[in-house]
């Protein structure tokens, strides 16, 4: 610890942000975001927040994300969280890290998109209310969008150095996080570095340690841009490199993440029309185990290390003609997975065998205004295949499994599908009433664990339940048409925006019982502990809620901020609750402006969740409230203190969504829902030149 103490005190000073640093371009309306780095005035249907030192301790990024309204954090590990948005999460939405879409490597969404976005690291989080806009790709519901920082080009002909270092400590895990970027441009050039590393041990909960939730990660990489006229070109090359970390909500353990981004972009003209070309490659490489860091299995024959790749390929093309934008876009996806016992070459299972999804659509969006109102109209279609090798297994694979895998080779083949997607949002952006709407049909194409795991394993895309779950080949495209409508209502120092809305979603993929005739699906199932497995299964669907944010400049020193979020989600085929939903949250915020400080007192809570599903074996979950405090400090022109206290009355309390540890020997008990972090300090400190 003291080691810790002193790398980031060091570091602490070296938190630099100048004007060239990288300016979001103008936001979308129908747009949520959080700006992590430096101020930006608020749109009309946009929130813009200036959190300063975060006021989110954590390395996930997800925990800042969850802070806007509708959201909500899915913590599975310390850098494994997910954001669900009005009961969507994982690939219902539409996620970019650095302006880049692409496919995680784990099979159980280890490395959810936002696991690419170390906080350190991040300039801002934007999430779209509402449906995301068909240009965006496809996706069910938002659309959310992590800006890491960079340099941006300047206004001089001279090349200017650019530094921007940032450096926290966390006390609840001993979390230390260092990183930013440094670089020189001018009015025509730019070039920057970016690196961030963090570092966190097993975390504090009210009376011991939550076992097995350390982290290590590394991040670095090289941007740069040429811009000329009208046209600009960007390069952009990151590599992340996850050590050993705990993930005590699923059966393995991350052992490594190796994963590189290369992102090329050109925007300008082509003759006089508006033109963008994107590319884009990930590739992700990962290794995961079940002895490493937690206790090993009493057995030999139960250690397990599961290999897994994931390559993704993305392109695009824009073109502006007047009002109207038409484009193109493709995504090819290989991904495989090994499961292997180290203590035996010949157990080899290919769960996830060589499986290559792809993707083509073509959109067209307009954007109109006519009598104070605005208006995105967009539609687009989008041919999918997918398939799978098929599946291989070692000499020294049970021969039940072997024969699985063999009458699954005699049903594999190529899946094809065409789903198409159409939104208008509606809006007006002036005036002390401001109303909204989005209507929306959009879909999703099941992913590679949904329908290609014939084996029964516990891979779930990040559920984390401790429930065996089964692939089915013939799953259709979830279909989800929607409606979300509101008012924001700001009327001098007071800012008002409630929204409603409604989902009703055909084909929704949900886990349900394995049908009696799979005996041998059942056989491995129970073999690895579990009588009652699920299958992935089309369903009838609805999700419905409310949200709301408040702005209230009460005095001129005095401001009150507060969100609350409301989803209930149900079956429509039979009397159940969708699983895993959000239940009633909300937080309150009460801050104190003098001149050159600030003090922050903050109250977050969830009601009791008890509509859980059945079918899935969800437990429900009690209501909680805790205290958080934050401040912000300028001790001179350039420097600046910020941080606060989380958990101020050291309550033990966990989320609905929380995982469930399955470690022994925690301060946990196996099965109990991960609670937060004890009562933690967290502290920044920045020099501003």
């Amino acid at each position: 610890m003291t080691y810790r103490l002193l790398c980031s005190a060091a570091a602490l000073p070296l938190l630099l942000a100048v004007p060239a640093m990288a300016e979001e371009a103008e936001p979308a309306p129908l747009t949520d975001t959080i700006v992590v780095t430096g101020q930006r005035e608020s749109t009309a249907l946009e929130a813009g927040t200036d959190p300063v030192s975060g006021h989110a301790s954590a390395a996930d990024a997800a925990a800042l994300a969850a802070r806007l309204p509708g959201a909500a954090l899915i913590n599975n590990g310390a850098i494994s969280g997910q954001v669900q948005y009005r009961g969507l999460f994982s690939d219902r939405l539409a996620i970019r890290v650095a302006g880049q879409s692409f496919q995680t490597g784990g099979p159980n969404a280890m490395d959810p998109p936002l696991h690419y976005a170390p906080a350190i690291l991040l300039s801002s989080i934007s999430v779209s209310r509402g449906a995301a806009p068909v240009s965006e790709g496809p996706g069910m519901g938002a659309m959310v969008d992590a800006r890491l920082k960079s340099v941006d080009f300047t206004s001089s002909a001279a090349m200017t150095p650019v530094v921007s270092l940032a450096s926290s400590y966390r006390s609840a895990d001993d979390g230390v996080a260092v990183g930013g970027v440094a670089g020189l441009a001018s009015e025509r050039v730019r070039f920057n570095a970016i690196a961030a590393w963090e570092q966190g041990d097993d975390y504090r909960i009210p009376g011991g340690r939550a076992r097995d939730t350390g982290y290590e990660r590394l991040t670095y990489g090289l941007s740069a841009g040429f811009t000329t006229g009208d046209n600009r070109l960007s390069l952009d090359w990151r590599r992340q490199e996850t050590g050993q970390s705990g993930n005590p909500p699923y059966a393995m353990d991350i052992d490594f993440f190796h994963t590189d981004f290369v992102h090329a972009g050109f925007e300008g003209k082509l003759g006089t029309l508006p033109f963008d070309l994107t590319l884009g490659f990930s590739d992700v490489s990962h290794g995961m185990d079940n002895f490493t860091q937690r206790p090993a299995p009493a057995s030999l024959s139960q250690y397990r290390y599961s290999y897994a790749e994931a390559q993704t390929l993305t392109a695009g093309a824009r073109l502006g003609i007047g009002p109207v934008r038409i484009g193109v876009d493709a995504m090819t996806v290989d991904r495989m997975v090994n499961i292997t016992n180290p203590n035996s070459a010949g157990f080899v299972i290919g769960s996830l065998d060589q499986v290559r999804q792809e993707r083509i659509g073509a959109f067209a969006e307009a954007r109109l205004a006519r009598g104070g109102w605005q208006a995105d109209l967009g539609v687009r279609v989008d041919g999918h295949t997918a398939r799978m090798n098929n599946p291989q297994t070692g000499n020294a694979v049970p021969m039940m499994i072997a024969n699985l895998a063999k009458a699954t080779a005699l049903i594999n083949g190529q899946r094809k599908d065409t789903t198409w997607d159409a939104v208008i949002r509606l809006w007006r952006e002036e005036g002390a009433v401001r109303p909204r709407l989005t209507l929306s049909r959009k879909s999703r194409v099941p992913n590679a664990v949904e329908r290609f795991s014939w084996l029964p394993t516990e891979a779930s895309g990040g559920l984390a339940d401790g429930n065996i779950y089964i692939g089915r080949q013939t799953l259709k495209p979830e279909v989800a048409w929607a409606a979300e409508g509101g008012v924001d209502l700001v009327s001098g120092p007071l800012t008002f925006r409630p929204s409603a809305f409604y989902r009703r979603i055909e084909n929704y993929v949900q886990g349900t019982p394995v049908p009696s005739t799979m005996t041998a699906q059942i056989a491995i199932a129970t073999m690895n502990g579990d009588a009652t497995p699920l299958i992935a299964s089309n369903v009838a669907a609805q999700l419905y809620g409310a949200d709301a944010d408040l702005t209230w400049q009460v005095l001129d020193r005095l401001k009150l901020e507060g969100t609350v979020s409301y989803v209930r989600g149900k079956r429509r085929d039979i009397a159940d609750n969708l699983y895993r939903i959000a239940p009633l949250n909300g937080r309150l915020a009460l801050t104190w402006q003098a001149d050159r400080w600030s003090v922050t007192g903050e109250a977050v809570g969830a009601a009791r969740q008890s509509k859980v599903s059945a079918t899935n074996g969800e437990a429900a979950s009690p209501g909680w409230v805790a205290a958080n405090l934050w401040f912000d400090l300028a001790l001179g022109e350039s420097i600046s203190l910020s941080g606060g206290i989380e958990n101020l009355f050291d309550r033990r309390y966990s989320d609905h969504l929380a995982g469930r540890n399955r470690v022994t020997g925690s301060d946990l008990a196996v099965g109990e829902k991960l609670p937060a972090p004890a009562r933690s300090l967290f502290v920044r400190l920045g020099f501003t030149l």
